[in-house]
């Protein structure tokens, strides 16, 4: 029989039952007591049981879906999912494929209806406690916050959390050499005029790495320090929710999404200061009359690959540009991030590959994917190599084809007979 191995270990500490290899062996022991081929082992480090958007469960499930599975061992039910609703989707979708689903600890799911009542009870039991915890731990936070304590771990750069010796409540600290380079970013950028670009140059000539320890400070990262109201005395807490949206970028493959909640909802803390509030009012002015006579004003065209597409030579993203040509003409392109002369600056090279012309790759890209579209075998092709790591010939395509239309059969053949079992119990009239 072969099987594929499922471990889990969720982003709460509080919640893990054991590591990713703990689970495996135990996984792998039973798997050779029964004298069972493990086909792969998928494996979702970091992942909360709450959802079903996980990388290693989706592709399990499209293994089920190809044919190439005959059961999954899984540690217990709450690995599989925390939510009943979602164990119950997962292990009547993979039953539909003829895949069987083994809990180490619990019974089999389908064994009899007592033992499919015990794992249901026991979705149900685990959901309930992780929504108990997650409650009381969000609530305990909040009364935190409320109460001007410090609920949070990670600071703003040049503050610092600090845990007194004698167990008493966190506070935050200005950590002096980099609130010097904060005053210094914003007295560069209000009363020098320097722009946020050439303020990454100048903190790469002094030679000041980024917060997260870079040559290069991000513009991204200036900007962000520069509207942070953690520099005039104030963090926000309850200022972000989470939730799980279907973003253009494919969400499968992202843990979380955060949007703002209403200003109203957030909880104000106090902490030092390290710029004065006038200085901070007047980032906002420049901002604005930077954006207003920006020359970025002037890109224009859609860019269909924005954001989507990276280099092959040194694997960097792409930005946008256009350029006017000897005959007046402006075009647009794609050029690799590496043609950034602040990374060559800092020693990082040049990429030496040239611009594409975005109208030429937007057109070919498109023509692609439509031809791919347009043609389910170059899709079944696609699926297979992914899940199988290798390209699918003419016998598995067929194979995989007619064991998708078997199992289509097989569905309808049984609800075909519940309908008819359903009017002979006098459950439906014609």
């Amino acid at each position: 029989m072969k099987v594929a191995l499922y471990a889990r270990v969720s982003t709460e500490r509080q919640q893990e039952r054991g590591t990713i290899s703990s689970q495996l062996d135990a996984l792998r022991a039973a798997a050779d007591a029964d004298g069972h081929e493990v086909v792969e082992e998928f494996i979702d480090d970091g992942y909360s049981g709450s959802r079903l958007d996980r990388p290693a469960l989706d592709r399990l499930r499209d293994a089920a879906e190809a044919g190439v599975l005959d059961g999954v061992i899984c540690l217990a039910a709450d690995r599989l999912a925390r939510v009943y609703a979602y164990q119950v989707l997962i292990i009547e979708e993979l039953a539909r494929f003829g895949v069987s689903v083994r809990f180490l600890e619990g019974p089999a799911h389908g064994e009899d209806p007592q033992t499919t009542l015990l794992v249901q009870m026991q979705g149900v039991i685990a959901e309930y406690e992780r929504a108990k915890i997650a409650e009381r731990y969000r609530r305990g936070k909040l009364y935190r916050a409320r109460q001007g304590e410090i609920p949070f771990w990670k600071t703003s750069y040049a503050h610092r959390r600090v845990v007194p010796a004698d167990g008493g409540p966190a506070r935050i600290e200005v950590f002096e050499p980099e609130a010097e380079i904060v005053r210094w970013i914003f007295d560069a950028y209000v009363e020098k005029g320097r722009s946020v670009r050439q303020i990454s140059f100048d903190l790469l000539d002094r030679g000041i790495p980024s917060p997260t320890g870079k040559p290069i400070w991000g513009t991204s990262t200036i900007t962000r320090l520069l509207r942070n109201e953690a520099y005039i005395g104030t963090v926000y807490y309850n200022r972000r929710e989470h939730y799980h949206g279907n973003g253009r970028r494919g969400a499968r493959n992202r843990k979380t999404r955060h949007r703002e909640r209403p200003r109203e909802e957030w909880i104000p803390i106090p902490v030092p200061a390290i710029v004065d509030r006038d200085t901070f009012a007047r980032v906002k002015q420049v901002s604005r009359d930077n954006s207003k006579w920006s020359p970025r004003g002037a890109e224009w065209g859609v860019w269909l690959l924005r954001g989507l597409i990276e280099c092959g030579h040194c694997h960097l993203g792409c930005n946008c540009h256009r350029m006017r040509g000897r005959n007046g003409t402006w075009h647009r392109y794609y050029y690799c991030r590496g043609h950034d002369p602040l990374r060559t600056k800092a020693g990082l090279g040049r990429c030496p590959e040239r611009n594409i012309r975005a109208d030429e790759l937007d057109e070919y890209v498109f023509a692609q994917v439509r031809q791919t579209l347009l043609d389910p075998r170059q899709l079944i092709a696609a699926e297979h190599a992914v899940i199988a790591g290798a390209p699918a010939n003419e016998n598995e395509l067929v194979a995989t084809q007619l064991k998708r239309l078997d199992s289509a059969l097989q569905t309808n053949e049984r609800e075909r007979a519940r309908l008819i079992d359903a009017y002979q119990a006098g459950l439906l009239e014609l």
